[in-house]
């Protein structure tokens, strides 16, 4: 029964990709993510294996013995801030390495966790270039570079140059056993899809890897195009329309990270401001993207690097320096801004994993269960509800506003019964709905600021009774309450 539910998707989903360019030929509109009028015949090779890949074209670009010498080769030479690891293997027993790197590589920590992940189709090799040359640079400008200091010291980024290892010694687009692996996860539309027993190996190790890593925020390097797409990547009548997620408005500011830093990726003459929602594109079902996002917490972009699936290897220099910034402060967003904090138990002071959600987003995160942390990625010049939850626990909510820096917030959650209050870094006890800026020192500063506000205070009133004029500077980040 499970076999001819698998075909039958199987073949409603050859019908459908067949007919997108039919379709994308019927409806001209526009949109503002919107695309040209050669989509049909743009799509086609996009999603076509390439037969035109020779072994000149090949000559220049690592084989997947070199790509692991060459992974090995950043462990040994920067052994302070990385760390080597593979999460499985291929179809074919070729090892998935990833590289960790950070500050604390290997420890667990209150910071955000990215990853990136290339060659998830292996006739799209420019990704598992790029990402080495990415963990080279990180390697050499850490301690030189602030952006790369940034990065190394606030969150661990972790990179798998290569998911398709097996596609890519076969030069074809799917794995050893001929299966598209942005096709095979499980989908919300089809649950059909959920078969776990026919899961790649490849696509069951990436599910592992998010399940065990917390990742707050993620990307996929492609080839064929050059546009930052977002989810979702599919529709639930199955029809080419702009379906974008509850967080689409992060998702379009992340996007947009990416598109304008690029070298000339947000001046596309195909999709408006280089951004593109994938389902207004062309509908996928079984992608990695919309399955990191449901059932990781995590935010993925699918990025398309490079207008020609397999370039000459001399071009990858230019477009390594064409995408190293949008790499960098597409990582570096995660601590740059959005909502950070960690959730405790009043009752005990310890964290808890409890659960975050902004009031009008139909999407929820988890905090760990080591720290208590969380990251939630926001688009900057909102302001939002946020509520944290746990079972057991008082659900507490109040206001922030994110603006071009990370809002710091913890929550004190106080158990069934209790009467208790939210308090932020700075220890300052809020009632919900209060809208308020916070940064500060962490919770366990709360009784020494304290003591220094009062302190401070006993000053003031003494030079007002004086009446001395009085010159105070204000907090970078004041609360209003």
């Amino acid at each position: 029964m499970a076999i001819s539910r698998r075909l039958l998707l199987s073949l409603f989903l050859l019908r459908a990709f067949s007919s997108l360019p039919a379709q994308a030929a019927a409806r001209g509109a526009s949109h503002p993510s919107g695309t040209s009028g050669n989509y049909g015949s743009f799509l086609r090779n996009l999603l076509q294996d390439n037969p035109m890949i020779t072994e000149e074209l090949v000559r220049g670009y690592m084989s997947n013995s070199e790509l692991e010498i060459a992974v090995h080769a950043i462990g040994s030479r920067c052994p302070n801030i990385s760390r080597i690891y593979s999460i499985g293997k291929s179809v074919n027993g070729v090892a998935l390495w990833v590289i960790e790197i950070s500050d604390k590589p290997g420890q667990k920590e209150a910071e955000p966790a990215f990853k990136y992940v290339g060659n998830v189709h292996g006739d799209e090799p420019v990704g598992r270039e790029v990402l080495i040359k990415l963990a080279n640079w990180l390697c050499d400008n850490y301690l030189k570079d602030p952006l790369a200091t940034l990065i190394v010291k606030n969150m661990h980024l972790h990179i798998l140059p290569t998911m398709n290892p097996d596609g890519f010694a076969l030069r074809r687009r799917g794995n050893a056993n001929n299966v598209d692996l942005n096709r095979d996860f499980p989908d919300q539309f089809f649950p059909n899809n959920d078969e776990i027993n026919y899961r790649q190996p490849e696509t069951r190790a990436i599910m592992n890897w998010v399940k065990q890593e917390h990742f707050t925020a993620s990307a996929s390097l492609h080839g064929g195009a050059l546009v930052a797409n977002y989810p979702w990547d599919g529709s639930r009548d199955q029809s080419k329309q702009y379906y974008g997620c509850p967080d689409d408005k992060t998702f379009r500011y992340m996007a947009s990270v990416y598109s304008q830093s690029h070298y000339n990726m947000s001046l596309s003459k195909e999709f408006k401001g280089g951004i593109t929602n994938g389902a207004f594109w062309y509908p996928i079902y079984g992608g990695m993207q919309d399955w990191n996002y449901i059932h990781g917490g995590c935010f993925e972009l699918t990025l398309e690097i490079s207008d020609v699936k397999w370039p000459k290897a001399a071009e990858l220099p230019v477009i390594w320096e064409h995408n190293r910034m949008s790499m960098l402060n597409l990582a570096a967003s995660l601590v740059k801004t959005g909502v950070h904090g960690r959730i405790f138990a009043a009752d005990t002071g310890h964290p808890i994993p409890g659960s975050l959600t902004i009031k009008g987003i139909g999407s929820e995160i988890r905090a760990s269960r080591t720290y208590g942390d969380y990251h939630r990625m926001l688009a900057p010049g909102e302001n939002y509800k946020v509520i944290a939850s746990m079972e057991g626990f008082r659900t507490k909510a109040t206001r922030i506003v994110v603006e071009e820096k990370a809002v710091s917030l913890d929550f004190i959650l106080d158990r069934d019964g209790a009467n208790g209050l939210i308090r932020n870094d700075l220890g300052c006890p809020c009632d919900d709905d209060k809208l308020f800026h916070v940064q500060g020192a962490r919770l366990e500063l709360y009784l020494f600021v304290l003591l220094i506000i009062i302190a401070l205070y006993v000053l003031f009133k003494r030079k007002t009774t004086s009446k001395f004029t009085i010159h105070r500077h204000s907090p970078k980040r004041p609360i209003a309450v």
